[in-house]
């Protein structure tokens, strides 16, 4: 029996905690419960959630003010000593805007909101949040972002691809991002960030479950 305990943050404009919730709490049976960006403290939780959403309506940059929320300090002492965080699409942002992942979540390419589902490559499977994938395996996820075109220095660039911290690329870019990338992890291999929504195709039912094996990987790691 798994041992992880999920908490969901949960930043006003959140829109997709509630997907999150279920796929892990209904669909996993994973002891999960929201956190309501106010508190202080992450408490027993030994893996973090930021949904996608438009925090704070998106003000200023996507994730900027979501990055001073109470509870993300917390959050950041989770991470630095291992906790496991994932961010998806917003939640992306909002770890860029951390400092917990390297890099930026600009203006798609083509300046317009994207919405449709996108085939990823998966580039690393020697990850916690991607041991049920195959190594190259090609899996289809929906994206729903007006910023997710992800942009690094070179420099940056040439030490993700090196510390093999590129967990997932477009097949076809559709937001413009640096050598097609559309998730990535931190260099403590804890921290996951991903444009793409794994929470919305995580049941056959909604005719597609690609995404479910990152929750399966990742509350399989808890031990």
């Amino acid at each position: 029996m798994s041992k992880a305990k999920a908490g969901i943050v949960v930043f006003p404009g959140s829109n997709c905690d509630h997907d999150a919730y279920h796929v892990l709490k209904n669909v996993l049976s994973v002891d999960t419960k929201f956190l309501w960006h106010k508190e202080s403290a992450v408490g027993d939780r030994n893996i973090i959630i930021l949904p996608g959403g438009f925090s704070y309506g998106d003000y200023l940059r996507c994730g900027s003010i979501a990055r001073f929320s109470p509870i993300m300090k917390d959050v950041i002492r989770f991470a630095g000593r291992g906790g496991i965080v994932i961010g998806i699409c917003n939640g992306f942002q909002v770890l860029c805007e951390t400092g917990l992942l390297p890099g930026a979540l600009m203006r798609n390419e083509n300046l317009k909101f994207i919405c449709k589902t996108v085939t990823l490559k998966v580039e690393n499977n020697k990850s916690i949040f991607t041991s049920k994938y195959m190594i190259k395996e090609e899996i289809s996820l929906p994206v729903a972002h007006g910023e997710g075109n992800y942009f690094c220095s070179e420099e940056k660039l040439t030490a993700l691809i090196g510390n093999n911290q590129i967990l997932f690329t477009y097949k076809d870019n559709p937001n413009g991002s640096v050598s097609n990338i559309a998730g990535i992890q931190n260099e403590g291999r804890n921290v996951l960030g991903l444009m793409p929504h794994p929470e919305r195709v995580s049941e056959k039912i909604l005719g597609s479950d690609d995404g479910r094996r990152i929750f399966e990987s990742v509350a399989e790691s808890v031990i």
